[in-house]
């Protein structure tokens, strides 16, 4: 693990954005301009997508996929100029959050600052010519960390950006070496000593896929020794399952209690429920009270939170990454009250430091505890937002709902839920 990672991470939130998506100009300043109403929703992380120009070789879509990146130095000229991308920065940090960018360093696009310039930094196929190992990517080519001189290039190009932004977000980062990630932490603490590291940690299926070609691919445990934060990818597919009746929730919720003994002490998850890559969660869960339990949740868990710009809409289209489509701002459905709400329980002191349990009951329910030094967080959560009657651990008296003030009642050890999400402190 890396060992200043600060649990005060897991109180924390963290808002997506796709810069070319957000507003109707798709430039820095549409972002710059809501970054107001952002943070109203307790937001402490604004990270932005990749910033950089796309290639446009073997473009996927009109505009390309950000993650084809064409120059690592530059900044996307649909986008604003270089002092432009810094007076977004600056405004983040006036509105008290911190700002983390997208770095892509398994592969460029193929007509790369990088290929041009230098060729021999890339991986080549056996005929040959420059290529990548994923086939799905057929948009890029892929980087060869074999060569140290690379290794140079890259950690000076991010001690460049960490003296602008916070942080770095890192695109399929199991498929670059450990060992530059340990090297490249160190140098860039050098610039930023609060550097805040994310990994994009990848599913299960894809590193034993890819072990199984004989390629290397990061397990989360290795991953964890040079990153402050990694995905939840390694309990998502039971979620997912769960919602397409492949598996049970108590699966679902074993994963998740399993994570407290697999990781280190300090371990931090960002825990989602969409993102660029999966569907919209209003797609996949149209039920709204079954919807508001599920973010309850999401809000409840250990670890940092992260929503994708549009979630707080309830949006159900997931905007395109090879073409201009706008988030869905007006969709007639207005989240934001609610999440304003979970944002003031992401900040209880029992999230960032106790011993976290999750069960699944009878009646489609998660009982879900943190606990240290004698006090409690229990959240009790209807996944079908069916009113059900639940066994607790409390003792027998009247709560205070954590998430709407409401006072809930706890006799016999049975609290009587209406589908609606409870959050209860024991002290």
């Amino acid at each position: 693990m890396a060992r200043d990672t600060k649990k005060n991470l897991r109180n924390q939130i963290m808002y997506s954005v796709f810069v070319r998506n957000h507003s109707p100009e798709g430039t820095f300043e549409g972002v710059r301009r809501d970054l107001e109403r952002i943070r109203r929703l307790g937001v402490d992380i604004v990270w932005l997508m990749p910033i950089h120009p796309v290639g446009e070789k073997n473009r996927k879509g009109s505009l390309g996929s950000p993650y084809a990146i064409r120059d690592y130095r530059a900044v996307n000229p649909e986008f604003g100029t270089l002092d432009d991308f810094k007076r977004l920065v600056d405004d983040i940090h006036a509105h008290g959050m911190r700002c983390v960018i997208d770095v892509v360093y398994n592969h460029t696009s193929p007509d790369s600052w990088l290929a041009e310039h230098h060729p021999e930094w890339f991986y080549r196929k056996a005929d040959g010519s420059m290529g990548n190992r994923v086939g799905d990517w057929w948009d890029v080519v892929d980087l060869d960390y074999g060569n140290r001189d690379l290794w140079t290039y890259q950690i000076e190009t991010l001690r460049q950006w960490a003296g602008i932004v916070d942080g770095f977000r890192c695109d399929v980062a199991p498929l670059v070496p450990l060992e530059f990630w340990l090297e490249a932490r160190k140098e860039v603490a050098k610039v930023n000593a609060d550097c805040l590291w994310l990994s994009e940690s990848v599913e299960p299926e894809f590193t034993m896929a890819n072990r199984a070609q004989g390629i290397a691919s990061l397990s989360d445990s290795e991953i964890f020794q040079a990153f402050d934060l990694c995905y939840e990818y390694d309990v998502y597919g039971y979620w997912r399952g769960y919602l397409e009746g492949k598996n049970t929730l108590a699966e679902y919720a074993g994963r998740i209690t399993d994570q407290e003994y697999i990781y280190p002490d300090n371990y931090v998850k960002l825990r989602f429920l969409e993102n660029h890559d999966n569907p919209r969660t209003h797609f996949l869960i149209p039920q709204e009270r079954a919807l508001k339990n599920w973010t309850a949740f999401l809000y409840f868990q250990k670890g940092m939170t992260l929503l994708y710009a549009g979630q707080e809409k309830g949006c159900c289209h997931r905007p395109s990454l090879f073409d201009r489509d706008l988030v869905e701002w007006e969709t007639g459905t207005d989240w934001q009250p609610y999440l304003q709400a979970l944002a003031k329980l992401r900040r209880e002191p029992l999230l960032m430091d106790s011993r976290y349990e999750v069960r699944a009951l009878s009646g489609e329910v998660l009982y879900a505890s943190h606990q240290k030094d004698g006090q409690a967080l229990v959240g009790i959560f209807s996944m079908q937002g069916k009113p059900v009657l639940v066994r607790t651990d409390l003792p027998d008296g009247v709560y205070e709902n954590k998430i709407d003030g409401k006072p809930v009642e706890v006799c016999h050890g049975l609290m009587s839920c209406t589908g609606e999400p409870v959050v209860v402190l024991r002290t």
